[in-house]
């Protein structure tokens, strides 16, 4: 309540400053200025609502998990200083099916604050009311992105929106709706306690104050590291114990892949900006698997709402199959590339718009690996896989 007890004392307008000045960017990877969202909110004609986007679906992401199970109060205290910022009067916290474990104690954490005050039909006293509705997901990749979300809480089939209009203008049944993720909202939390000037103590000029990685894969130390924007890859890298680093995934398989040339290269939205995932691979890994994997993933976790998307996910996991089988030319290589391009300009989300970058990445750093893999045009047909229906449908 402290947090809370400083927003009122201070007043929306000095919140909305503040925020300005901290420079805080949404933690979930867009990085777009969380005032400015706010703001835009708060003059769109009311009611209004909140939702905490704690669907943490990107593989190598484990940071929410340890927010939500250590720091609930804090990020139930940022999603409420929004709803008092803004005006929202109800909100609703969505965490992903996987996390299950950890629905009885957040409904105990949301009763306790309503039973303190900080939570009902009057927020400290306060003329305004403010209530939050546990969502439990189902498992879908495709609900973190913010529409996506609003429909699933909405009962709806978890399909990403046509924007505009934006949540801000048209969210959760049709009110305008502040979404910011888990880590946003506890950092919310701590500029209203502390002030602006406490947390640009971090981070770059455009990249203020810190933000949690989730490090795993070749790493002696696996883990939740919490760093300033700015670090370079070879800082965080030294931190947790990785040694003969062949690539390093920042911001998961719709991220970033790099090779070992580039671990200079600074973690900030300037640079590499991350929604929190950090992967190491070491000299051992097939990096060509390794694509063909997330590859697997996004064909499996496509809502097959558009045709870029839906089609081009199994032409592009089909590519990479052949690829791992040595059935793959040049010719499919460059079908590939095609591929990814109509979907990254033609998908209806991000989902279809990154699903190609494991590949196209691979393509680009680890050119040896690919080459190694690809055989002349006459070796590419294996006549043997193309027939195996008809052998199935012949068998008496």
């Amino acid at each position: 309540g402290q947090a809370l007890t400083r927003l009122i004392a201070m007043g929306p307008d000095a919140m909305l400053t503040t925020l300005r000045e901290a420079g805080l960017r949404g933690r979930g990877g867009a990085g777009f200025a969380t005032w400015q969202k706010w703001d835009a909110c708060r003059r769109a004609p009311g009611p209004r609502a909140i939702t905490c986007n704690a669907d943490e679906g990107e593989p190598g992401t484990f940071k929410d998990r340890m927010l939500l199970m250590q720091w609930a109060h804090e990020v139930i205290e940022g999603m409420t200083i929004a709803a008092l910022t803004v005006g929202a009067s109800q909100g609703f916290l969505y965490v992903r099916g996987e996390y299950e474990f950890i629905e009885p104690h957040l409904r105990e954490v949301l009763q306790a604050r309503r039973t303190q005050g900080l939570l009902g039909h009057s927020v400290m006293g306060s003329a305004q009311g403010f209530d939050i509705e546990l969502h439990m997901g189902a498992g879908a990749y495709v609900c973190g992105e913010e529409t996506a979300l609003i429909e699933s809480v909405e009962g709806k089939r978890g399909i990403p929106r046509t924007r505009p209009p934006f949540p801000v203008d048209r969210g959760y049944l049709g009110l305008p709706t502040v979404n910011n993720n888990v880590e946003t909202f506890v950092q919310v939390a701590q500029i209203a306690l502390h002030g602006a000037e406490w947390f640009n103590a971090h981070g770059t000029a455009a990249s203020r104050g810190t933000r949690i990685l989730s490090v795993a894969g070749d790493v002696a130390r696996p883990g939740l590291y919490e760093i300033p924007w700015g670090v370079t890859v070879a800082e965080v890298l030294s931190d947790c114990g990785a040694q003969d680093v062949q690539a390093v995934l920042v911001g998961g398989p719709s991220g970033k892949l790099i090779d070992a040339a580039q671990l200079h290269r600074q973690i900030s939205f300037e640079d590499l900006p991350t929604g929190g995932a950090f992967t190491v691979f070491n000299q051992s890994r097939d990096m060509v698997d390794v694509a063909r994997q997330y590859t697997l993933f996004f064909a499996h976790e496509s809502c097959g709402f558009c045709t870029p998307c839906r089609v081009g996910c199994g032409q592009l996991l089909d590519t990479a199959e052949r690829l791992m089988q040595g059935h793959a030319s040049r010719r499919d290589i460059i079908r590939l590339q095609e591929t990814a391009d109509v979907m990254h300009r033609f998908s209806h989300c991000g989902l279809g718009q990154t699903a190609a970058h494991p590949l196209m990445d691979v393509i680009m750093h680890f050119p040896e690996q690919i080459q190694r893999k690809l055989v002349s045009e006459e070796q590419a047909f294996d006549l043997d896989a193309a027939v195996v229906n008809m052998q199935e449908i012949r068998q008496p």
